[in-house]
């Protein structure tokens, strides 16, 4: 018997069998049994008898930068480790990492350096590459930089996704560009993720896009055209094209309180994922941050560019869940559902996002205010609250 953990007397909450109280029990990265009662010994064991704590799925993130001065584009080990090792104590135990508008060059040292990536048992597992740009609109580019926006490229992708190892499995695209219809039909066909992002389309071609193969919007009302009763744009297409899943950046700024609970009732819990869209200046004090060159002021307000563009975020997923539930009174079912099983639906990983015997034991224990208590990755405990 390999490395054994053992939960007891804690609050299991999924996001399709609702919350039960008993045990869990964890051996070699998996989980072995869920149970009311489970008397084994074990290497370690959590006793969580009084502490009113639940366990929930892992927060996985399918869009971040980068935290505590680490970026992805910074394309060095010391950055995707410093990455990864940051994120278990916002409850992440897994990721998508995501690239920015950049050069050719700059793309391919940030995809080579995380081809050779691999988390240890104290990070966050990154489950492959969000690519965010070049494919997009200079009119929605937001903090994208403008000078290296292109068309959609399927050879260019190609390319990318050789010097990736394969490890490319979310693209953002703006479906307009030239080429963009049919770039979407080569990335599904490829087996990788199309997702409506920094665009400027029209309802009519959203909808092409989606015969295309899209089934995903890029951070939602953020950097796309706008609903409007004349034309319903991207917004109004994300909510009349029942399978898209929509990314939502619930930090209060990104989007008013009543724009977060529109998007609850038209998409409900089955299609949204939270997201941080975080940046390099997550975890640290307010002050001047790199973002692609630019810099970014981090303040109250969020992360800006000089202009008052946002850029990016300093969210954390146990406070993206926290806001999701004050905005919307939406269910613990229905938070496990919007921070990991959604993600793990989506990239086709049906061993996360659920407490059930044979999946990951990516864990995340929370309390009744969704502070984070403990983090479990593959199994080890990866982060444990100082004061516990």
């Amino acid at each position: 018997m390999g490395k054994t953990l053992l939960i007891s007397s804690i609050i299991i909450a999924e996001s399709t069998k609702g919350s039960m109280f008993g045990d869990i029990f964890l051996e070699n990265g998996k989980i072995k049994e869920v149970a009311a009662f489970i008397k084994k010994d074990a290497d370690i064991r959590i006793d969580a008898t009084n502490k009113n704590w639940i366990v929930v799925p892992g927060f996985i993130d399918v869009h971040i930068h980068g935290s505590y001065g680490f970026d992805v584009m910074d394309a060095t080990p010391e950055a995707l480790n410093g990455l990864a090792g940051s994120l278990p104590r916002e409850g992440t135990t897994s990721f998508l990492a995501t690239t920015m508008t950049q050069s050719d060059e700059d793309i391919c040292k940030a995809l080579q350096n995380a081809r050779i990536f691999n988390a240890n048992e104290k990070q966050a597992e990154m489950l492959g590459i969000h690519l965010e740009g070049p494919f997009i609109s200079p009119k929605r580019a937001g903090a994208q930089p403008i000078k290296h926006i292109l068309p959609p490229s399927f050879s260019l992708f190609e390319k990318w996704q050789t010097v990736s190892g394969n490890r490319i499995k979310l693209v953002t695209v703006a479906p307009e560009m030239d080429n963009g219809i049919a770039f979407i039909e080569k990335l599904t066909a490829n087996g990788v993720i199309a997702s409506i992002g920094h665009t400027d389309a029209t309802v009519e071609i959203v909808r092409e896009a989606v015969i295309a193969g899209a089934c995903h919007v890029t951070h939602l009302y953020n950097q796309m055209s706008p609903f409007h009763h004349r034309e319903p744009g991207v917004v109004g297409a994300a909510f009349l094209e029942e399978h898209l899943t929509v990314e939502l950046i619930v930090d209060l700024i990104h989007s008013h309180p009543k724009s977060i609970e529109l998007a609850f009732h038209q998409k409900n819990s089955s299609r949204i994922i939270l997201i941080t869209d975080a940046m390099r200046a997550k975890g640290l004090a307010h002050g001047i941050y790199d973002l692609g060159g630019q810099d970014v002021e981090i303040t109250h307000k969020g992360a800006r560019l000089c202009d008052g563009t946002l850029a990016g975020s300093v969210l954390t997923m146990g406070n993206a869940a926290k806001n999701m539930k004050s905005v919307t009174n939406c269910t613990l079912a229905e938070l496990v559902a919007m921070t990991s099983t959604n993600a793990a639906i989506l990239l086709g990983l049906p061993n996360k996002g659920m407490i059930m015997p044979g999946k990951d034991a990516d864990l995340t224990i929370i309390d009744e205010e969704w502070n984070v208590q403990m983090t479990i990755c593959r199994g080890n405990i990866a982060y444990t609250r100082e004061d516990i």
